[in-house]
Formats: structure tokens, sequence, C-alpha cells
């Protein structure tokens, strides 16, 4: 009698360590996809910072009846890119978790601190991709610098990737 009781409360835990696993697997696949939502919105909230900027700058080349540079698009779009790192981390934390090689935990937090780190990259570069915008619509001068800028943000959300492989 003693032993079915003991042999149940085995039972019992197995099912439980199995249930537990099985929680922090999809909690961890879960994390891919939070990686890409906060790169996402990091990467929609810089684009139209971004854009904002680029279609005042518009307006005013149009005001003055000046051609507008569709580089200024360039400036707008460069955020787009964490949200791309974002994916590409989605799908190495889901083979990596299908694998199971490391603690589940690694998984969670690599997602979670990833896409804080996309969202913040994003969503800067973006306001320095405004900045941009109104001084290169103003000068017609300065792309390269202003891209060289923008690269030195967007080498944050690469740290943070590469960090996270």
């Amino acid at each position: 009698m003693l032993y079915d009781k003991i042999n149940d409360r085995n039972t019992y835990d197995e099912k439980e360590k199995k249930m537990n696993q099985e929680i922090l697997s999809q909690l961890a696949n879960a994390s891919g996809y939070l990686s890409v939502a906060l790169g996402a919105v990091g990467s929609a909230l810089g684009c139209g910072i971004a854009g904002m900027a680029a279609i005042g700058a518009w307006k005013k080349r149009y005001a003055q009846n000046k051609q507008a540079p569709f580089l200024l698009m360039v400036l707008a779009g460069a955020p787009l890119s964490q949200t791309i790192y974002a994916m590409v981390l989605m799908v190495l934390i889901k083979g990596k978790v299908a694998e199971a090689g490391a603690p589940l935990w690694t998984y969670i937090f690599m997602g979670l601190f990833a896409g804080i780190g996309f969202l913040a990259s994003a969503l800067l570069q973006g306001k320095a991709g405004a900045c941009a915008a109104d001084a290169f619509g103003e000068t017609d001068k300065g792309f390269a610098n202003y891209l060289i800028v923008l690269g030195v943000v967007e080498t944050c959300a690469i740290f943070a990737f590469i960090t996270e492989i």
C-alpha cells in the first residue's frame, strides 16, 4: 500500500515535470514572437517619425517649386531592418527550442531582451532619420553622412541580434 502511494506520487511528479517543461517550451517559442512584436513596434514608430519628417521636407520643397528628393524614403525606411532581425531571431529561437539544447529560460529572455534592443534601436534610428530628412531636404547635401549616423544606431540592433544567436 505504501509502495502504491509512492508510485502514484512518482507518476504525478513525472506528469508535473512534463507539463512544466511543455509550458517552458511554449513560453520560449512565444519569446520569439515577442521579439518580432517589439521590433515591429519600434520599426513602426521609427518609420513613422522619420516618415513625418520626410513628408515635411517634401512639402517645403514643393512650396519652393523644387523637386522632392526620393532619397528621403531611404531615411524614412531605415528602421524596418530591426523587424527583419527579429524575424530571423524568432526562427532561430524556434529551432533551438525544438532541439532543447539549452535551458528554456535562456530563450525566453533572449526574445525579450533582444526585442527591447530592437525596439529602442528602431525608435532612435527613426528620430535620427527624421533629423537627417529635414537636413537633407533643405540642403541636398550630406546624405552619406546621414546614412553613417543611421548605421551607427543600426549597429546597436545588430549587436543585440548577434549576442542572442
